[in-house]
């Protein structure tokens, strides 16, 4: 859903392939040993996985923009982390993405977004994702 895209330009072949597949941009085992070290931690009943959507900010979206989006089959939508991953996969790494919704925004249900409560719940998550990652990297 973003404009742009990372690969835009000329593809330095050393670096990967001009267009890199990306069916499965996520590597299973990543995925695999995050769902194992949430559940150790205590984050299973927190933790899902879900399709992310990028959408250009850096306004937040309308009501009807976040309606078309769970149309459409996302389950999340921020600013980022697509143009990482199709960065990474371009590349040949490995890749793991973990989100951390600071805002729920479920149709028939939509309030005006308070910037504050995000970044308070973004906060709130940090030492959560932090011991999450270290474990998955031990893992």
């Amino acid at each position: 859903m973003l404009p742009g895209n990372p690969l835009i330009g000329p593809n330095l072949d050393e670096l990967g392939p001009r267009f890199p597949d990306m069916f499965a941009p996520y590597d299973a085992e990543l995925l695999t040993r995050a769902r194992a070290a949430a559940v150790a931690l205590g984050y299973g009943s927190t933790t899902q996985r879900g399709v992310y959507v990028a959408a250009p900010g850096p306004m937040l979206e309308t009501p009807a923009e976040y309606r078309y989006l769970r149309t459409i089959g996302a389950d999340a939508v921020g600013m980022s982390t697509v143009p990482e991953v199709i960065a990474a996969r371009h590349m040949g790494l490995p890749v793991l993405a973990v989100s951390v919704i600071t805002d729920l925004c479920y149709p028939g249900q939509l309030k005006p977004v308070v910037l504050s409560e995000i970044l308070a719940a973004a906060a709130v998550a940090e030492p959560r994702l932090t011991a999450l990652m270290k474990a998955v990297l031990a893992g």
